[in-house]
């Protein structure tokens, strides 16, 4: 098997089983959904952009195929594999986006939404947990945020944890772990139109129920 038909096959048994996932989910719900909630689901207006990719993987080997022999392998180029790959960078944001929803718990989900979910959903974040009536926890791949401290008045640098949403209380709180020292920290999260802002947790049962639904996922 030539260089080239190796990155194929990679990339098809990769985004092959994203590319089936996400088409078992749809024919799953769409007679379950109203279209307007059936659209709102980012892999809906994103599938077309792997539909494409896995056309251009099928593309590239026949051709790759059709080039092979003696001579061909000898003097192989990388010329399929740069013009997928060049796919895929421009269309990163989408193709990772996909591959989150396939491990979102709304993924398959007909339950009438209580939460933000997909209104607010990020490239790097995925639905971990939800009990469908008020508790919603959302993690993120490499999310990270800067924010002021207000004791050394510099900014430092936090992992994104996860948010968390209360539907019965209409809170949000995000979790954050600092990149210098470990140390965890939970702040009322109110996100904005242009900008997020940010708020002390002066509550205890506020905290409690951000840390409780956040150790859902470690147990």
């Amino acid at each position: 098997m030539s260089k080239t038909e190796e990155f194929i096959s990679r990339e098809k048994d990769t985004y092959g089983k994203i590319y089936s996932s996400i088409a078992f989910a749809i024919d799953d719900i769409s007679g379950l959904l109203d279209k307007s909630t059936l659209n709102n689901r980012k892999y809906i207006s994103r599938q077309s952009v792997l539909s494409k990719y896995m056309e251009l993987l099928n593309s590239a080997n026949t051709e790759a195929k059709k080039n092979k022999g003696f001579f061909g392998s000898m003097f192989e180029s990388n010329k399929y594999i740069d013009l997928l790959e060049s796919y895929k960078a421009d269309h990163r944001e989408d193709l990772d986006q996909l591959e989150n929803c396939c491990s979102c718990e709304c993924l398959k989900c007909t339950a009438e939404c209580k939460f933000d979910t997909c209104n607010r959903c990020e490239k790097s974040g995925r639905v971990a947990y939800c009990d469908h009536s008020r508790t919603n926890v959302v993690v993120f791949k490499n999310k990270t945020l800067d924010l002021l401290n207000n004791s050394t008045g510099i900014d430092d640098s936090y992992t994104v944890l996860a948010i968390v949403q209360d539907s019965l209380k209409d809170k949000r709180y995000i979790l954050l772990e600092n990149l210098s020292d470990g140390e965890r920290f939970i702040l009322y999260y109110y996100p904005g139109i242009r900008e997020d802002s940010y708020g002390e947790i002066t509550a205890e049962d506020d905290f409690n129920f951000a840390a409780d639904a956040y150790n859902l996922l470690e147990h």
